[in-house]
């Protein structure tokens, strides 16, 4: 039993079956602010780490995962996840960050990933619409996908192998004591004596859970704008912000805020974000935005996502709490997953992921 449809859900449940499970995902169809439907969908592996980041291994992985499978998935389903490897572009607007970047090539390099310092010069050549800052950090291999399509190819690809999708909403688990029987869902109850929960920003609003879960909606406001005539597709990061090309138009997001459950747009937010974005392209500085939306990405205190057994319940797995990596790690969280509810042991780099770190008493 996989609760939730989204990203993290639906890459779980489809890599069980792969697996040879039978798998009942259980989701409410169409839930207001899922941050899979609001997402980018960048795949930021290096753009986002930092020296001894745990989630670096883990997004290099989740992004190898995307090139290996994207394919597959369009010949099994017909769906185009829309993978573009483009590279990720993240200019620098001051010397300390132009350091910083400098640094991030360096630590990079020495382990045998691709990654460039670009002077101002070769910005503009490359560029020529961007703000060019003191220079930018390249990250050739990193690219982006479309969230959307994402889901929509993981989830029948699912069902197409046997998984079953329930629509309804599932408000607790089935547990006596230490055993776990299923799934409590507003509209019945589904036996399963495993369950994974990758519900998103909800994941912790379930009942009986063995321990407080601790994982809370963060808010990520977006605008589309139309896209620079004639340039080329691309994705690139500014500060506390990025712009990506989908379709003809141009992504750009996002805020960071704890709001609660609340998906509504605010005009300080958006103010705020397009005035982040046009240091970049500063054609937006008085552009109006062509629509505007928010979604909510499931959050934890220390940024790192929960992945793993409950040690306190037999059969009860998390796949949750992936911030603003939900879409990178989500091919690689749920076939990790689901190699490890096989017998397989979690990789060793995996274990500052570990569901026990939270609340262990």
């Amino acid at each position: 039993m996989v609760i939730g449809g989204g990203a993290m859900g639906a890459a779980t449940a489809r890599a069980l079956t792969h697996a040879g499970a039978r798998v009942t995902i259980v989701a409410r169809r169409g839930t207001e602010g899922e941050g899979w439907r609001a997402a980018a969908g960048m795949l930021a592996a290096q753009v986002e780490a930092e020296p001894e980041d745990p989630i670096f291994a883990l997004g290099v992985a989740g992004r190898a995962f995307y090139r290996r499978e994207a394919e597959l998935l369009r010949e099994a389903t017909g769906i185009d996840i829309g993978l573009e490897q483009t590279g990720i572009l993240q200019v620098a607007f001051s010397e300390q960050r132009a350091t910083a970047f400098k640094t991030k090539v360096a630590w990079q390099r020495q382990q045998a990933y691709r990654a460039d310092w670009l002077e101002p010069d070769e910005v503009r050549e490359g560029w020529p619409w961007l703000e060019p800052g003191v220079g930018a950090f390249s990250a050739a291999e990193d690219g982006s996908l479309d969230p959307v399509a994402l889901v929509e190819a993981l989830l029948a690809d699912a069902v197409a192998r046997g998984a079953t999708l329930v629509d309804d909403l599932a408000v607790g688990l089935d547990r006596h004591g230490g055993a776990l029987h299923g799934v409590i869902g507003t509209a019945g109850r589904y036996a399963a004596d495993t369950v994974v929960i990758a519900g998103g920003a909800w994941s912790g609003r379930l009942d009986q859970l063995p321990r407080p879960l601790s994982v809370e909606p963060i808010r990520g406001q977006m605008a589309a704008f139309h896209w620079p005539r004639k340039a080329p597709p691309a994705v690139v990061y500014g500060e506390r912000c990025y712009l990506l090309r989908r379709g003809d138009e141009l992504i750009a997001g996002s805020t960071m805020e704890h709001a609660g459950f609340d998906v509504r747009t605010t005009t300080e937010g958006l103010a705020g974000l397009t005035e982040r974005v046009a240091m970049l392209y500063p054609a937006l500085r008085d552009a109006t935005p062509l629509r505007t939306w928010a979604g909510l990405r499931p959050g934890t205190p220390d940024g790192l996502p929960i992945i793993g057994p409950e040690p306190r319940c037999a059969g009860l797995w998390y796949a949750t709490g992936h911030g603003r990596n939900g879409i990178l790690l989500a091919g690689i969280t749920g076939e990790r997953v689901a190699q490890a509810i096989g017998g397989e042991a979690l990789p060793e780099k995996m274990t500052a992921f570990r569901p026990e770190r939270f609340w262990d008493w």
